[in-house]
């Protein structure tokens, strides 16, 4: 099993956790934040990671591995991969998380949700109910990195490789602005 250090020791020398000042989708200001792309375009840090996740989830008749588009879409191929089993996404159409392209899954059909960072977990929770729509089973939620530090609640067993803290001001509030450090925004949704 590895330890919330050798995940955060890939994390960093893949360059996923950057240290400065970021202003964050949410509008607050954070010194932290994670980049999953960065470590996800390294197939050997992508495999190790996503084989932790699919051991712990072993033995539970997963037949089906399903993440949320974009940052899910390599973690479900990945865990999918380790486990033996089929990998799906979904994606927002009209504003609405769906299964799209062809993908389907069963009634009953035991189905894992994946997802590289939650911090409310509204994305994976959209997931879950796609999942439930179409009769599958959720034998849980696996992310690589929780933001919450365990606090957020998917409604289903969760594992997640790194919990932590990232503590995040108003901008109003934000020590670093006060110390007049420049905010960036990194991310997908620039």
């Amino acid at each position: 099993m590895l330890s919330q250090n050798e995940v955060v020791k890939i994390f960093q020398d893949s360059g996923a956790l950057l240290s400065g000042h970021f202003r964050l989708t949410s509008g607050r200001h954070g010194d932290r934040y994670f980049q999953c792309a960065l470590v996800l375009q390294h197939p050997n840090y992508t495999e190790t990671l996503c084989r932790e996740l699919a051991e712990r989830f072993q033995g539970e008749g997963v037949s089906a591995v399903i993440g949320p588009a974009m940052g899910g879409i390599i973690v479900s191929y990945e865990t999918a991969r380790a486990l033996g089993v089929r990998s799906l996404f979904t994606e927002r159409e009209n504003g609405m998380m769906k299964l799209r392209r062809g993908f389907s899954i069963e009634p009953g059909e035991k189905v894992l949700v994946v997802e590289d960072v939650v911090t409310t977990g509204g994305s994976v929770r959209e997931v879950i109910e796609v999942v439930r729509g179409l009769g599958g089973e959720v034998v849980g939620a696996g992310v690589l990195v929780d933001r919450s530090n365990g606090t957020v609640d998917l409604g289903v067993r969760t594992e997640a490789l790194l919990t932590m803290e990232v503590v995040s001001y108003e901008p109003e509030e934000c020590p670093l602005c006060r110390q007049g450090i420049p905010a960036i925004k990194p991310g997908s949704r620039t």
